[in-house]
């Protein structure tokens, strides 16, 4: 994206975002009745279907019923078995006749195959949690997979419980075998997972491509998600994303080298994401300390890990990272209504991880005024170790408004937050190599001479043109750098054996004279 220019956008796109920024203030002050509050899972109800060998290995997320071994056992329930699809699929069929009560329904008609492991079922029929669980133990079932076939719900899963008093007794005496709902995506997965491109509709809906064995467990400290909207934008958590060791252990790592975000200065910082306040003289970024820990490439064992992790649960390549902002929030900070949009490298997703809980009567939150899925913003609670991931693009990779998004003012403590944005294109070595190694000496803090280096070519050429010219001035500078020092060895050596050669001679002399 050109531009001639390097502190303004175009003025359609300024007058479209200020358009944007006043409607999401006016809904931050609605009632907070009509706002949807997240995050609603929690690790204790987490599970995990996994399938595969240790090369190739396959999960799906699942969210487990309020009844059953998994309530009391926790992290220790365990089964290892085959999938098997329900007959009828629904549990129901027409097999169901007037004046029949769910609870007796009788057993499947592939009671046979699902002896003994894990039937899976979809909710279509519109039997509870409990009654569909009372099938499949009746048909002698080892768990039972609930697929939430709502096309319109995307991720969203929830915990199925018992719907009245005498369902929760029945369950309470009768149901001991796991119980989890996974979503319409995650049911479409596992059921095509041995498909090939040779392999027939028929053969996939009667279960013949299914994985031979899964491992059904507790997901404990593991990643897992949580759907919060599914389209304009998309925005999903995910729960675990840091451990609480990798949360302090940033923490520390940006101690001390904190600067005050101004933007009410017109200036922008491409390169580390901090955009100048669009209203011109007054601040968006309200009392926020940030640090941009340049690490890329040459990074220790902490961030190679949990770019890893990153990548392996969002599937978005290392090679599109950003290296993490850390952001601190005292009594009073907050950050009003904004875009994650940078035109000198676009912003295709960003993840928001918090690194420290906060209660809810600190405020804080995280919130999304404007989805378009619903009339409800969306609102999202500071939990060590949640993250945040929102698209800032659409599927053509254009941008969508709908995300605009703010932070609500913390009324107390601290509130740590670490952001790393994932960029349309692979970041060059200058980004991922050179630039981290200028900031090594200084703990991974760039010094602001290569930001203002960067404005200033922009001014001057515009953003494409700055790219090239600058990308070849930083690659030049550790060339430059090693010349620097090769000379100076050069010159120490030359000088060492100059002088040598001087003490040489004198020695040599003196001999002469003594004789």
């Amino acid at each position: 994206m050109a531009s001639s220019s390097a502190t303004t956008l175009p003025t359609t796109m300024m007058l479209f975002i200020t358009c944007c920024l006043l409607l999401a203030a006016a809904v931050s002050a609605a009632d907070t009745k009509s706002i949807r509050i997240f995050p609603q899972r929690t690790s204790a109800e987490a599970a995990v279907i996994e399938w595969g060998h240790s090369a190739i290995i396959s999960a799906l997320d699942g969210a487990v019923a309020t009844f059953g071994p998994q309530t009391s056992q926790g992290a220790n329930f365990e089964v290892e078995t085959a999938p098997v699809l329900a007959n009828p699929i629904d549990g129901v069929g027409k097999r169901k006749t007037d004046g029949m009560k769910d609870l007796e329904m009788p057993k499947l008609i592939n009671a046979d195959q699902a002896e003994g492991n894990m039937v899976i079922m979809t909710d279509a029929a519109g039997l509870s949690g409990v009654a569909m669980a009372r099938i499949a133990k009746e048909s002698g079932a080892a768990a039972l997979m609930v697929v939430n076939t709502d096309e319109h719900a995307g991720d969203y899963i929830f915990s199925l419980e018992p719907e009245n008093a005498e369902e929760a007794e029945y369950a309470e005496a009768n149901i001991d075998i796991p119980v989890i709902m996974v979503s319409l995506q995650a049911g479409n997965v596992i059921t095509t997972a041995m498909a090939t491109d040779d392999t027939a509709p028929e053969i996939v809906n009667k279960g013949g491509a299914l994985p031979d064995r899964v491992r059904l467990y507790a997901g404990g400290d593991r990643p897992f998600f949580e759907d919060a909207v599914s389209k304009s934008p998309v925005v999903y958590l995910i729960h675990n994303m840091l451990t609480t060791e990798e949360c302090d252990d940033l923490i520390g790592m940006a101690k001390g080298k904190y600067d005050r975000v101004d933007d009410t200065t017109g200036i922008n910082n491409y390169l580390e994401n901090t955009m100048a306040s669009e209203k011109p003289g007054e601040a968006t970024a309200k009392n926020i300390d940030r640090v941009t820990l340049w690490k890329g490439g040459i990074a220790g064992k902490l961030i190679k890990d949990i770019d890893e992790r990153i990548s392996q649960v969002t599937g978005f390549p290392p090679e599109h990272f950003s290296d993490f902002q850390i952001n601190k929030y005292t009594e009073g900070s907050s950050h009003e209504p904004h875009f994650d949009i940078n035109p000198a490298n676009g912003i295709m997703a960003s993840i928001t991880i918090f690194l420290n809980d906060v209660p809810q009567e600190k405020g804080g939150e995280f919130v999304f005024s404007n989805p378009e899925d619903g009339d409800e913003p969306v609102m999202i609670f500071p939990t060590k170790g949640l993250a945040i991931v929102h698209h800032n693009t659409d599927d053509k990779y254009n941008f969508d408004k709908s995300t605009i998004h703010y932070e609500a003012a913390l009324l107390g403590g601290f509130k740590y937050v670490a952001k790393k944005y994932v960029y349309l294109n692979p970041q060059p070595n200058h980004m991922r190599i050179v630039l981290p190694l200028m900031a090594m000496p200084f703990g991974g803090k760039l010094p602001r001479v290569f930001i203002t280096l960067q404005n200033a070519l922009i001014e001057k050429y515009g953003f494409e043109t700055t790219e090239v010219y600058f990308q070849k001035i930083v690659t030049m500078i550790p060339v430059l750098l090693l010349i620097g020092i090769a000379s100076a060895v050069s010159t120490f050596i030359t000088n060492k054996l100059k002088k040598g050669k001087e003490e040489l001679s004198r020695k040599s002399q003196k001999g002469r004279k003594s004789h």
